[in-house]
């Protein structure tokens, strides 16, 4: 290199010796970077790696400039022991020796030869040591920023995917021991899918870890971002859904049995109540005259037949055709106890209707006779015959009340009250006093 004035002024001595103390601790800092870069982790993953997508692509392009940075390290570490052995010719330096150590620290004076940074691609490109600097500062960011990233990813998400698939097959076995399989249960077909899912994004996740990376806007720090878990957490929380339906069927396996009797009784219960109905139904039609008896239906076969399968299911194992089965059948069995419940009290309607009138008259009768009045001829006459209404086969609901209304009112009147009042026949009311 021949010795030219610069363009600027010459640095003196110190000038010098300072310029280059502070390129030799930038030339220190650098070297210690670039080391930790190539044994980097994340580098030798990539390094080795066989890479699709836009991680191939990204990285062709950061191993490219991760090579042209080491080419200006080497120009830069022989630019600075140059200027070194320039400055130790002598203790004070000549005026040719500080101008050519001015052009050097200073100047463009730094040719990196087969440089592809520029665009179009150049043959050569001339730098100072100061934007040689930069322009290492520059590569160097940017390339450990790709390396932080992936490194990043591969860190997080691999080995979570590795525990979530554990936890799927553990899930799958227990789904299998339950008879949850796929293409007879919509939790087997998830699981699958999962399944499927998961070796997908694993294989994707290793091969093009930066498609699941997402940079933190307005980041300048290395790898400033976080790894892209969308995928990973939608499957997480599939597999818990799954989960919680694979317990509901262990809960069915743990308490069928249990479950199976109580259903039993519950429909024992219905059919007796039916059966009560239709006795019921009969002694109204022997016992009460011109009255409306509804009819009593049987008990419903299709119960008894899901109540076998019920049984047939657990006792092959089938928990997950159990499950809705019992649920189903649960609350059809309290909803046929409820009606054979209403069937019962319309049908004995009647009945109770005479058992009323009954207690009515007694409690009359026990009234006069508290006042002395059991052998007033009048009373005995309204009574009696009120009585052979009650107590005889059938009985006319109608008349019968008619007659007790009667005898309550000629009580009332013996008794000094009021007239007892009727309900739509003689009268308006019971006509009872204390």
């Amino acid at each position: 290199m021949g010795v030219t004035d610069p363009a600027g002024p010459v640095m003196d001595r110190d000038e010098v010796d300072r310029a280059l103390a502070r390129l030799g601790a930038e030339h220190e800092a650098i070297e210690t970077s670039l080391l930790a870069l190539q044994d980097h982790a994340g580098r030798r993953l990539l390094e080795g790696a066989e890479l699709t997508g836009v991680t191939k692509e990204r990285w062709a392009v950061t191993d490219t400039a991760i090579t042209l940075l080491w080419a200006y390290f080497d120009t830069y570490t022989a630019a600075l022991r140059s200027a070194r052995e320039i400055r130790g010719r002598r203790r004070w330096s000549s005026r040719e020796d500080l101008v050519e150590l001015t052009e050097l620290l200073r100047g463009e004076s730094v040719t990196v030869a087969g440089s592809t940074t520029g665009s179009p691609a150049r043959l050569s490109e001339r730098f100072s040591l100061e934007s040689l600097v930069d322009r290492m500062n520059d590569l160097y960011a940017a390339g450990l920023d790709l390396v932080v990233a992936a490194d990043a990813v591969w860190s997080a998400l691999p080995a979570r995917i590795d525990l979530l698939a554990a936890e799927l097959r553990r899930t799958r076995t227990l789904a299998h021991s339950v008879g949850v399989r796929p293409g007879e249960h919509p939790a087997g077909d998830d699981l699958e899918r999962i399944t499927r899912t998961l070796t997908d994004l694993r294989e994707r996740v290793v091969s093009d870890p930066l498609a699941y990376w997402t940079a933190r806007a307005g980041s300048s720090a290395p790898g400033g971002g976080r790894p892209d878990t969308t995928v990973y957490d939608r499957e997480a929380r599939a597999l818990e859904e799954v989960r919680r339906e694979i317990d509901a069927v262990l809960t069915v396996r743990q308490d069928a049995e249990q479950r199976l009797v109580r259903l039993r009784d519950v429909l024992s219960r219905a059919d007796r109540t039916l059966a009560e109905a239709r006795t019921a139904r009969g002694e109204v039609l022997a016992k009460i005259a011109a009255t409306e008896v509804p009819v009593v239906g049987g008990p419903p076969t299709v119960l008894q037949e899901q109540l076998a399968a019920a049984s047939e299911y657990r006792r092959h194992g089938q928990w997950h055709r159990l499950s809705p089965l019992l649920e189903s059948l649960e609350q059809q069995a309290e909803d046929e106890l409820l009606r054979a419940r209403a069937s019962l009290t319309e049908v004995t309607a009647p009945l109770a209707v005479r058992a009323e009138l009954r207690g009515r008259l007694d409690a009359y009768r026990a009234k006069v006779t508290r006042h002395g009045l059991a052998e007033d001829p009048f009373l005995i006459e309204r009574y009696d015959a009120a009585r052979r209404m009650l107590w005889s086969a059938p009985c006319d609901l109608r008349v019968a009340e008619q007659a007790v209304l009667r005898y309550q009112r000629a009580a009332a009147e013996l008794l000094g009250g009021p007239g007892a009042p009727g309900r739509g026949g003689e009268g308006n009311g019971r006509g009872e006093t204390s």
